[in-house]
């Protein structure tokens, strides 16, 4: 195997699985495609029904064959039921060599784990967490995980880099014409956003609902001319308790609510906080107990942001409420308050995943963005961070939009403990590389902010007096004196078991087999 370094110095096999790879070269600077893929064309004529007796009848009209693709939506998160559903459905039925792209993979999604080890399931494109990951990590999947960001997911099916054969859409209402919504019915889970690439670039494209209503369904989120079959099925597609999980709560550790104000005190200091601010954050307790401090400062001051996007918070809603924003983006639904939000409020927008943060289009809402509040499992001196990997080497999270708003940002921050456990989490090189270094300005730790020389805002926030600036080789340092000691490298074998790429389809880096 012949390998190459991309621009951060990770060696990159020219070829896998008769895939040629292109090496990571700078923001910018990677592959493009000069036009779009187009799926098949489906027609219906009138009098045509679109109803299917179950899902075994959709994946024959899907015409679904060994080796074949099949994608789903994440929106409810660990609550999602569907894709267990269909992989069961797949296997009973004598299928195999099935690639899996869905926009997540959950803890819930741990009952595929026999169709990887017995060849039914042989590769994986997207973000995935718990069991399954902990497997790949392992060598029990036959091909490679790749994961990508949700910006490169919309990418890479939009311009073909992977084809759909059928969609299968978790539709909480839908009608005989297959116009579907996420805001109405017992199973609401908010914005459908990530399925919206594969609705409209799949060959073939299935709703399964609980919930069949009359035509028209209103609002319609996915469109009747995008969708092939309808499937009403009595077994549950998705339990909205899923979609909150223990990252959705606000930190009450002291430790955490520092980082949290901190990151509020960058934001002050870098000249950004004023009228017409934009702003993301995620969904984990850090960002949610900074999205509250900056609601408070906000509020005090009088200032009105422009928007604020991504993952739809309760806390995120109350600002838009409280008018401090004009609007909400709203790719993702996080909580059952948001939902609510999302079918009363005209300012709180439903977005896809390619307008969210796609980019290879005319231009997708990230780029917008003044700040982002990241996390991440670990940074290195040059700033690369990784969200994938624990400091054993093995996968263990997805990487969500992390790469796709760190490059849009004016002003990306890292918000991160300098230990986890007795781990230092700033070392010298990461384990695996999710976002470059290149598009991270400031890393911010309860013992000290570190300010990446190459960002814009180095000179302005190293004469804020009252922000705790050190280096990023201080805070190693640091970090090392209260552990002990730098992590152990991790044991791995030569075989590669997943690649992580950039948003633009080039590879940032890849991922070893742990030894046993």
């Amino acid at each position: 195997m012949k390998f190459t370094a991309n621009k951060i110095g990770r060696k990159i096999p020219e070829e896998l699985f008769e895939k040629k790879l292109i090496p990571f070269q700078g923001k910018g600077k990677g592959p493009y495609k000069v036009r779009k893929y187009a799926p098949k064309i489906r027609m219906r004529r009138p009098g045509e029904q679109k109803i299917l007796g179950s899902i075994r009848e959709a994946i024959k009209a899907g015409e679904l064959t060994d080796g074949g693709t099949i994608s789903f939506h994440h929106h409810f998160r660990n609550g999602d039921f569907l894709l267990n559903m269909v992989c069961h459905e797949i296997a009973a039925m004598g299928l195999k060599d099935i690639r899996l792209v869905p926009s997540s993979i959950q803890g819930v999604h741990k009952e595929i784990l026999p169709y990887l080890e017995k060849g039914i399931i042989t590769e994986i494109n997207c973000g995935t967490s718990s069991v399954i990951a902990d497997a790949i990590s392992h060598g029990k999947m036959e091909r490679l995980l790749t994961i990508r960001s949700h910006g490169g997911r919309a990418r890479s099916i939009e311009n073909g880099d992977v084809e759909i054969d059928i969609a299968f859409i978790a539709a909480p209402t839908v009608d005989p014409y297959g116009n579907i919504n996420g805001v109405r019915g017992k199973n609401a889970c908010g914005s459908l956003g990530y399925a919206f690439p594969d609705a409209h670039f799949a060959n073939y494209v299935v709703a399964v609902t609980n919930d069949l209503v009359p035509f028209p369904n209103n609002p319609i989120s996915i469109s009747q001319d995008h969708v092939d079959a309808v499937v009403k099925t009595d077994k549950p597609i998705g339990d909205p308790k899923g979609i909150v999980s223990t990252t959705l709560r606000i930190t009450r550790d002291p430790k955490n609510l520092k980082i949290a104000h901190d990151c509020v005190e960058v934001i002050k200091a870098s000249g950004l906080l004023k009228e017409g601010f934009s702003y993301q954050s995620g969904a984990g307790g850090t960002a949610l107990a900074t999205t509250n401090f900056l609601r408070d400062y906000m509020k005090s001051k009088n200032i009105k942001g422009s928007f604020g996007m991504g993952g739809a918070t309760e806390a995120l809603v109350r600002m838009l409420e409280d008018g401090l924003f004009e609007a909400i983006l709203d790719v993702q639904t996080f909580d059952t308050y948001a939902v609510q939000s999302l079918l009363n409020n005209p300012r709180h927008i439903e977005i896809g995943a390619s307008q969210y943060a796609n980019p290879q289009t005319s231009g997708c809402a990230v780029n917008l963005l003044d700040t982002i509040i990241l996390g991440g499992t670990e940074v290195d001196l040059n700033f690369n961070v990784n969200t994938s990997t624990e400091s054993d080497g093995r996968i263990q999270w997805g990487m969500g939009g992390h790469q796709d708003t760190a490059e849009g940002a004016k002003l990306t921050i890292i918000a991160i403990p300098l230990l986890r456990g007795r781990i230092p989490i700033v070392v010298d090189n990461v384990v695996s590389v999710n976002t470059p270094g290149e598009n991270v300005d400031v890393v911010v730790t309860e013992r000290g902010i570190a300010v990446n020389p190459e960002s814009a805002f180095y000179d302005t926030l190293l004469k804020a007096k009252h922000l705790n600036i050190k280096t990023i080789e201080e805070l190693k340092r640091i970090a090392e004196d209260l552990a002990g000691g730098p992590p152990n490298q991790p044991k791995t074998t030569d075989r590669i078991v997943a690649i992580i790429e950039y948003r633009d389809g080039s590879v940032l880096d890849v991922i070893y087999q742990v030894a046993d």
